[in-house]
């Protein structure tokens, strides 16, 4: 009976690289949603760019600053930090800029409410296009350009491409890499096969009206973005996934931050497998794919785990009689590494040494122990701390 529970447990694994694989392939095969072309004529709607900032005192006047350099009209956009327990100066040097503030308090801080607080206070027709950012994001000049110009192409919700704006430490570089592995497979991979993009919690803009109802009723504490993607998409409409819409992103750079960082997003993944699962079945036995494989894209393990699972399952199959219990895992493992080549750029590979190698193995048992610690997550919102402002790199798609 054990024998196949545990042939059972290497056959979820298998599937789950089978997943990974299929979608790397398509991603290089297939192609994103850009149509924009630099100088191109357009109708500039009016764009709200909600800035959701909890304790953000240190980078949210720098970004806010960087964000106001648009190529976008200047009377066309507007700025809207939402801010969540600043320190008066912070507020104080926020109201001399051109943006909106909207100041937020609760007992307990999450992106959801504070973004539901801020849509609250917004009417319908404010505006046509409603764009969220982190705090520590800096938009590319051309960011609003290429958001309207898909919008104009008859879009509702779109994800931009979310790169590294720092890579000074090696968790930086792996945290980097691990963000275009998920550009690559759940973003570009998903719209070469038809499906909706995932969309990332900042980078992304959508319809007011669509975002409303999809932002109306939320059950997880930390992981709004994936409840918002799937209302979005059972509601019948597509996500598309804009690869040349470049938002710089601060990536954490210490191990603990790390940690902490993916305790949260661990909780977000189970307590939305708890609340969709069911209708996810529903979804698939319907034949409603997209929004079917939300769900089962929740149900793969993150790559990391899988990484030091697969291997500790070849070790101990290794130690047995039986072939295949060390052949299938090892088979799987070496399927994943070559689907995770596959999705890395060329420009982040420059940027990996032999001390990034090694640091996997340590990031994997600091994953682990964020499993066990998820519980933390449940009660209050672990808040990823962002400590400077780093200058933004060269366009990754130049970058020789």
């Amino acid at each position: 009976m054990v024998y196949f529970i545990y042939l059972f447990f290497l056959g979820y694994l298998a599937l789950s690289v089978v997943y990974l694989a299929v979608f790397a392939i398509a991603g290089r095969l297939g192609r994103a949603d850009d149509k924009y072309q630099t100088g191109q004529q357009q109708d500039h709607k009016k764009i709200g760019v909600l800035i959701p900032a909890y304790k953000e005192d240190a980078v949210i006047v720098d970004s806010v600053r960087a964000n106001l350099k648009q190529d976008y009209p200047a009377d066309r956009f507007e700025l809207i930090v939402i801010a969540d327990s600043f320190q008066p100066h912070t507020l104080e040097l926020l109201s001399t800029l051109p943006i909106r503030v909207i100041v937020v308090s609760f007992e307990v801080s999450t992106v959801a409410k504070a973004i539901n607080t801020a849509l609250a206070q917004i009417p319908d027709h404010q505006y046509d296009i409603l764009v969220v950012s982190d705090a520590d994001n800096h938009m590319a000049p051309d960011f609003l350009s290429r958001i309207n110009a898909a919008f104009g192409q008859g879009w509702k919700a779109v994800q931009g491409h979310r790169v590294a704006k720092n890579t000074d430490t090696s968790v930086a570089v792996l945290d980097a890499i691990s963000e275009e592995i998920n550009n690559h497979i759940f973003r570009k991979g998903s719209r070469a096969l038809g499906l909706a993009s995932s969309i990332i919690g900042s980078g992304m803009a959508f319809d007011p009206v669509l975002m409303k109802t999809g932002m109306a009723n939320l059950h997880t504490m930390g992981g709004y973005d994936k409840e918002l993607e799937m209302n979005i998409v059972l509601s019948g409409n597509k996500i598309g996934y804009l690869e040349d819409a470049f938002v710089y992103d601060e990536k954490v750079a210490q191990q603990a931050v790390f940690e902490n960082q993916r305790t949260r997003w661990i909780a977000a993944q189970w307590q939305f497998l708890k609340f969709y699962f069911r209708r996810g079945v529903t979804e698939f036995v319907n034949g409603r794919m997209s929004s079917a494989f939300k769900v089962i894209q929740a149900l793969v393990l993150p790559r990391v785990i899988l990484l030091g699972v697969l291997g500790l399952c070849t070790l101990l199959g290794l130690l047995g009689s039986d072939p295949i219990l060390w052949r299938m895992p090892l088979l799987s493992l070496l399927i994943l590494i070559t689907s995770l080549i596959i999705a890395v750029p060329g420009y982040l590979w420059k940027r990996v040494t032999m001390r990034e190698i090694m640091l996997v193995p340590v990031l994997m048992l600091r994953f682990a122990r964020a499993i066990f610690n998820i519980r933390k997550a449940f009660k209050s919102f672990m808040h990823t701390p962002h400590t400077s402002s780093p200058e933004k790199p060269a366009d990754p798609a130049r970058v020789p």
